[in-house]
């Protein structure tokens, strides 16, 4: 039987692995045995949380654990080779460790430094711009006794644009802290929530669902504790703006937390930070304790009496379905990062079956600052649907990548423009889990307006058409933006990004589990040239059953960069049908098994 106290008790489990992980480099079966009988849980279920997170290991992952970014922006710098100069150098294959565990050599996804490729992190510490000469040079300065701290490279926030009419900048312009906070003294948690509700603000990690009403269904539930949580488990690739907000203003982060904590009665608020950002832990730590010395945590804050709000920091451990919000909440509670069936919001029952607000990085920072300016000077700046400014990380093929903060309603010809980007073929826009764009869209404008329903657009057949229905449709943008010049190979993109969706979903649904899977193998077909228009067709119908049926996000998401891509460059799959081919000569099934196996090998491995 699960009590309050043992569950409760589970919450540390992800930090006594982690502290396990760091200090021995692997957690072994005496460890998962004690842990078993102190957190009373069987090996099996504990076997299965610790191998659903990537940066947990059962057997020894080096004293140096080295994790090369493999996303689809690394690869379009110097990945191959920088993965060959570790091989060379550390003498290993990559998933390897040395033969006296010095050192760990594996693959991951995304890391949050797409505009500094090719990047690693090592022990956690990052690495950017990797050239195979610095990695040379880091693997014999750590083998002579070289800290990690001092070969490190501290992340560029990469600020390159905000707007330049005066008092159009919300985020990244000058901070004082607390002044947004000390607004509340004149509201009640009833104004609080109006004003939110009144600014439009919706949620910046891409669902876009109204912050004020979110905080309203949490307000109305009656319970002894609730809870406010910040997402800043960025894990979309491509994605890096919540790292910039993180480094740069710790501080406006911690009072939108508690600004929320005011308006829905919640006492205490948790930082999901991703293991990949590890690097920032010691700076927001040290901001909580400045708050709490200076009054704005703690008890009766700004002396409003019974005002009481404590913030701490849980570590990721690398899961990219663990941005969704129930995912991310099991995680919190020592389970599987597993969604959960809508049956409950979070907002009705979330951590621990309490009221839960989950609000991403973005979202949250924005709340004082609109305090700060004031509600009406908020609304001035951006479009009617979508007012303020939003933050945009931008990468590939342009000579600014960074972060981005615009007013809502810039054309993307406009955008494209800013960023230096010379010949573009395409923009993925928010991630893996967004769309492809192509020169049809480029005259729409980055907002919320005249939105259409999503499925909508994937019910087109003709680009042409496609272009006459959402010529006037806002693109609305979670903040991923990687620009691809006429040189990328769209088929290759699409490779990474099928292999991302099989390697990230939690298995627990069927069409998610088996269908990304069955997709990663058609395009394996169509970089062949063996697929025809029946492939084709699969494809489509596949990808609209994993839409329509997954159990999370992740699943529903997964395919529309396919089917985007489908309907916008219809000319780069035809190639692969009018392409000539082995496939109709005489069939030798021994001789074709080993060219298939030999050629798979070669695709899979250039995507690692």
């Amino acid at each position: 039987m699960v009590t309050k106290e043992t569950a409760t008790k589970r919450t540390t489990l992800m930090n006594v692995l982690w502290d396990i992980q760091r200090k021995r480099r692997f957690i072994s079966r005496d460890d998962m045995k004690k842990i078993s009988s102190e957190f009373n849980i069987s090996m099996i279920e504990l076997e299965g949380v610790i191998s659903f997170y990537h940066f947990f290991h059962l057997s020894d992952a080096g004293k140096y654990t080295i994790y090369l970014n493999c996303s689809t922006i690394s690869q379009h710098k110097d990945y191959q080779d920088v993965k060959k100069a570790f091989q060379d150098e550390l003498g290993i294959l990559i998933g390897n460790v040395t033969q006296d565990k010095l050192f760990g050599f594996f693959k991951t996804s995304c890391i949050g430094l797409s505009d500094q490729e090719s990047s690693a992190l090592i022990n956690f510490y990052p690495f950017t711009n990797l050239t195979p000469s610095k990695v040379k040079n880091i693997i014999s300065k750590l083998k002579q006794g070289h800290s990690l701290e001092s070969l490190s490279d501290f992340p560029k926030d990469n600020i390159q644009y905000t707007p330049k009419e005066e008092g159009k900048t919300i985020f990244f312009k000058k901070y004082n802290k607390g002044e947004g906070l000390k607004k509340l003294i004149a509201l009640n948690q009833v104004e609080v929530i109006d004003l939110v509700k009144k600014s439009k603000l919706s949620g910046r990690g891409g669902a876009f669902f109204p912050t004020g009403m979110k905080w309203q269904f949490c307000k109305d539930n009656e319970s002894d504790q609730k809870y406010i949580i910040c997402n800043a488990d960025e894990g979309e690739p491509g994605t890096f703006k919540d790292r910039a907000l993180l480094n740069q203003y710790p501080g406006l982060l911690i009072e939108g937390m508690t600004i929320a904590g005011y308006a829905v009665g919640a006492t205490e608020g948790t930082i999901y930070l991703r293991a990949e950002y590890l690097f920032l832990k010691n700076k927001i730590e040290k901001t909580i304790k400045e708050f709490n010395k200076d009054g704005l945590l703690g008890k009766n804050i700004l002396g409003i009496e019974g005002f009481n709000f404590e913030v701490t920091i849980h570590m990721g451990a690398g899961a990219y379905v663990c941005g969704e919000e129930t995912a991310l909440i099991a995680s919190m509670e020592g389970k599987r990062g597993e969604p959960t069936t809508k049956e409950y919001f979070p907002v009705e029952k979330g951590y621990l079956g309490k009221p839960t607000v989950v609000n991403n990085v973005e979202t949250l920072c924005a709340v004082p600052r609109i305090l700060e300016m004031g509600l009406d000077n908020y609304l001035k700046i951006g479009t009617n649907a979508t007012p303020g400014t939003k933050l945009l990380s931008v990468s590939g093929d342009c000579d600014k990548p960074g972060v981005y903060e615009i007013e809502w309603g810039m054309k993307l010809k406009d955008f494209l423009k800013l960023t230096g980007a010379k010949d573009t073929q395409m923009v993925l826009f928010n991630g893996f889990s967004g769309e492809f764009l192509s020169e049809v869209d480029f005259d729409r404008e980055i907002s919320g307006e005249n939105l259409l329903a999503e499925h909508i657009q994937f019910t087109f057949e003709d680009p042409i058409e496609y272009s006459q229905k959402m010529s006037g449709v806002g693109l609305r943008s979670g903040g991923s933006f990687m620009i691809f010049n006429k040189e990328r190979d769209l088929i290759s993109i699409l490779k990474n990004i099928t292999k991302f969706f099989v390697a990230e979903s939690c298995g627990i649904c069927v069409p998610c589990r088996t269908g990304n899977f069955l997709l990663n193998k058609k395009i394996n077909k169509i970089m062949l040239c063996h697929a025809d228009k029946d492939d084709l067709d699969e494809i489509k119908e596949w990808s609209t059953i994993i839409k329509q049926s997954s159990r999370c996000g992740l699943g529903k998401t997964s395919t529309n960069c396919l089917l985007t891509a489908m309907l916008k460059f219809p000319g780069e799959f035809q190639k692969c049908l009018l392409a000539e081919s082995d496939i109709n000569q005489s069939f030798d099934l021994e001789k074709s098994t080993e060219i298939y196996d030999s050629i798979i090998h070669e695709i899979e491995s250039s995507y690692e």
